[in-house]
């Protein structure tokens, strides 16, 4: 059915296109944008006064499925995915087990499709089974349709089976995503070294853990000349590291996530396990960096590390909780509170840092905003306000730190090629604030 939407304020930086138009969707795909188009044999569904963006994509995101299905399945991941704006996904591989054959991945992305929420793309093991011993077979995986290689959860401690995975990514086109912990400093720790863990009687992670592994895999990227993408950078050293890699011509980006953006390590003070993330929450310096580094680029992506644990798991002692937070339904929420109400970020800088440059990270050829590109994109009020309640989350993960926060503005319609697949949508010519699944 064609779909005609009116009325929506359609924004995309990467084209510079910022203005109220009106699209025809057609197939799944673009027909025309333009002023004032009159249906023709159209569903016409009113957008007046939202913002109609290129579709959000999550590359760092942990689905669970297959093996931990009672943290997560791939069906409630994409579902949370879907209510929180995102059109596709990357999934990390530290499933159990991991994603380390062809089979599995495309057990991922063959079950994605028969879901039929927002995309999904597996990200691939860098080493069999995770151990950092042997390279998982990367050519067959690519084949496979693994979207990037990583061993997130753990890092690749061994500096040459690194060097040969960045090798063979170069040859293959795939960037390494690079979870950069040097186990030996941080075995142990439960939240960030310093003042605040000595007085709460908790082994600390320096920050020393994190850097000393983003300066090696700099040096190893910039030696073999292959694409490197580091995850949840944390610290100010970090981002100083990365934008010198950058100003020498190294093929690196980053990545931040909303909590090391907007909390410190003073959220983990009442021992709130749902707090507990690694890399840990570091101090106010080091969200100044990381602020700073994501406004003049040298950070390049928002990515949320969505990582849904049961509520048993988290009701652990602090030293023995695992790590992560449930975060694809909060997370463009509280982005546009915490940073661009804030005047950290413009929404045009934040478009960017969701959509443009993590489909360009992934070669996901996601087109825009544009005549014949699939239509994939999401709608955001920026004056819709509501406080965050885990309770509603469609992932089974309601670990999050940020429940009964207050935010102003928030995703409120989803379309993955032409389909609505969350959001609601009214149908005649009253203004809509809020776009009912359809």
């Amino acid at each position: 059915m064609r779909k005609l939407l009116k009325g929506a304020r359609i924004l995309d930086p990467a084209r510079s296109l910022s203005e109220i138009l009106d699209i025809e969707i057609r197939d799944g795909t673009i027909a025309r944008i333009a002023r004032d188009l009159s249906p023709q044999d159209c569903e016409v569904i009113d957008l007046t006064g939202l913002v109609l963006c290129p579709g959000f994509v999550d590359m760092h995101t942990h689905l669970r499925e297959p093996g931990q299905e009672d943290k997560e399945t791939l069906e409630t991941g994409l579902r949370a995915a879907a209510r929180g704006g995102f059109v596709a996904v990357a999934c990390m591989p530290n499933t159990a087990p991991p994603l380390d054959q062809r089979a599995s991945v495309e057990y991922v992305i063959r079950r994605g499709l028969q879901i039929g929420l927002s995309r999904v793309f597996p990200v691939a093991s860098v080493s069999k089974m995770q151990k950092g011993e042997e390279l998982a077979e990367l050519g067959d995986l690519a084949e496979g349709g693994a979207v990037a290689f990583s061993d997130d959860g753990k890092p690749v401690s061994r500096a040459e089976l690194m060097r040969r995975a960045l090798e063979y990514s170069r040859m293959l086109d795939r960037p390494i995503i690079s979870h950069c912990e040097d186990l030996t400093l941080s075995a142990g720790g439960a939240m960030n070294e310093g003042y605040l863990c000595t007085k709460m009687g908790l082994r600390g992670i320096p920050k020393a853990a994190e850097e000393v592994m983003v300066a090696r895999d700099i040096i190893l990227a910039e030696t073999t000349r292959a694409r490197l993408h580091f995850a949840h950078i944390s610290t100010r050293r970090s981002v100083e590291l990365v934008r010198d890699g950058k100003a020498r011509g190294v093929s690196i980006t980053a990545e931040v996530t909303p909590s090391h953006l907007i909390l410190t390590e003073e959220a983990v003070s009442g021992y709130d396990t749902n707090a507990k993330v690694n890399p840990p929450l570091r101090t106010a310096d080091d969200v100044d960096a990381l602020r700073q580094g994501l406004k003049d680029g040298t950070l390049d992506v928002i990515a949320t590390d969505h990582a849904p644990h049961t509520r048993e798991d988290k009701e652990k002692e602090f030293a023995y909780a695992p790590f992560g937070i449930s975060g694809l339904e909060s997370a463009v929420s509280l982005l546009l509170t915490e940073l661009v109400g804030r005047g950290v970020l413009s929404l045009e800088e934040l478009i960017l840092k969701l959509s443009t440059n993590p489909a360009r990270i992934l070669r996901l050829h996601f087109g825009g905003i544009q005549e014949g590109s699939s239509a994939d994109f999401t709608v955001l009020d920026l004056e819709k306000e509501a406080t965050i309640d885990t309770g509603t989350f469609q992932s089974k993960g309601r670990n999050s730190p940020f429940h009964g926060w207050k935010t102003k503005g928030a995703p409120v319609l989803t379309c993955v090629q032409g389909n609505f697949v969350w959001g609601e949508v009214t149908r005649d010519s009253r203004p809509a604030r809020s776009p009912v699944m359809v």
